[in-house]
């Protein structure tokens, strides 16, 4: 009796052994994502950035079966953003919704980042690109072409002021561009996003900007802005009337925003690879295609190797713009 008693015991503690020990196992195993994935946006609420990432966001809920949250942290040209994605959990629970600033352009125009673009992110995929468009506010500006902008600013002795959605956007090169090719004095006023600068626009509180055509389409249709020139190298479908740059007397003037879905270096193969099919997939849907087409935004299939070499000359072309412009992070 006092042996089978001992079995029953020997028995019942291996049981409460392996009672605790097997609720580990499910919990490292648990498919991925067992809970709401954050995409960071590193601008301000209300810009094509935003906009896009909140499409994507959408998206991305319905093909992983969990909430995909967008989370605006704006500053220093996307740096602030990025910089705190690039110290998150390399889990798969916080990604970048990157842009040509984050990765092309700081490297070149901050002194010093709080993060690496090439050595701190895993491209995941490549959403979509936009060109600039040049927009004036009608409550400060009278010119309906760029030869009649160019005039007036000539006309004002302390010239007029540029605002962009941050130093090191596409926007504030774009300005820093038209600067150098027209030799036109204009100021800088940098905002912590499209959205901001946008409204100071409209308000009249500054007299032009470049700004990504999808955040500035609408106020154009409206009548709230001016749309005087685009940055593509051909004209847009959703704007057909408006001429580019280059055919407003500005050869070679092109320039183009766009935007990457990134991890933290170190996230599982598993986790980043699923996420390159997931958007993949989310390019072929027509609804997000469409979404995208009536913003005047172009999606390409771009990932992997290709991606990273796309990246990497991408920040070579916008260092030497930044060089050439002699733009600084003020």
């Amino acid at each position: 009796m006092k042996s089978l008693i001992k079995a029953l015991w020997l028995a019942a503690c291996a049981a409460a052994l392996l009672a605790i020990a097997v609720p580990t196992s499910p919990v490292r195993a648990q498919a991925w994502p067992a809970r709401a994935v954050t995409v960071v946006v590193p601008f301000a609420a209300g810009g094509t950035t935003d906009a896009l990432g909140r499409l994507l966001a959408q998206q991305l809920s319905v093909r992983l079966g969990q909430p995909v949250v967008v989370e605006n942290r704006a500053g220093a040209g996307g740096g602030v953003g990025a910089s705190a994605v690039a110290k998150a959990a390399p889990d798969g629970y916080t990604l970048l919704m990157g842009a040509v600033s984050t990765h092309a352009i700081n490297p070149a125009l901050y002194k010093t980042l709080t993060y690496d673009p090439a050595k701190d992110f895993a491209p995941i995929a490549y959403i979509a690109g936009v060109p600039n468009l040049l927009v004036v506010s009608p409550k400060r500006v009278q010119a309906k072409t760029v030869s009649e902008l160019v005039k007036e600013i000539k006309a004002q002795p302390d010239g007029l002021s540029f605002a962009s959605a941050g130093n090191g956007t596409s926007i504030h090169l774009s300005g820093e561009m038209f600067k150098v090719a027209s030799g036109l004095k204009l100021t800088h006023v940098p905002y912590r996003g499209s959205g901001p600068a946008v409204a100071d626009l409209v308000g009249g509180n500054v007299d032009l900007m470049f700004d990504n055509l999808p955040s500035a389409l609408q106020l154009v249709k409206s009548g709230g802005l001016r749309a005087l020139a685009i940055t593509a190298a051909q004209r847009s479908p959703v704007l057909p009337d408006v001429p580019t740059m280059m055919e407003s007397g500005f050869p070679n003037f092109v320039a183009e925003s766009w935007f990457v879905l990134f991890a933290p270096t170190g996230t599982p193969t598993a986790i980043t690879e699923r996420l390159t099919r997931e958007v993949t997939a989310i390019h072929e849907v027509p609804e997000f295609r469409e979404r995208l087409a009536a913003l005047g935004a172009n999606p390409r299939s771009l990932t992997g190797a290709a991606l990273t070499a796309f990246i990497a000359e991408e920040a070579r072309n916008w260092g030497e713009v930044v060089r050439k412009s002699g733009a600084q992070a003020e």
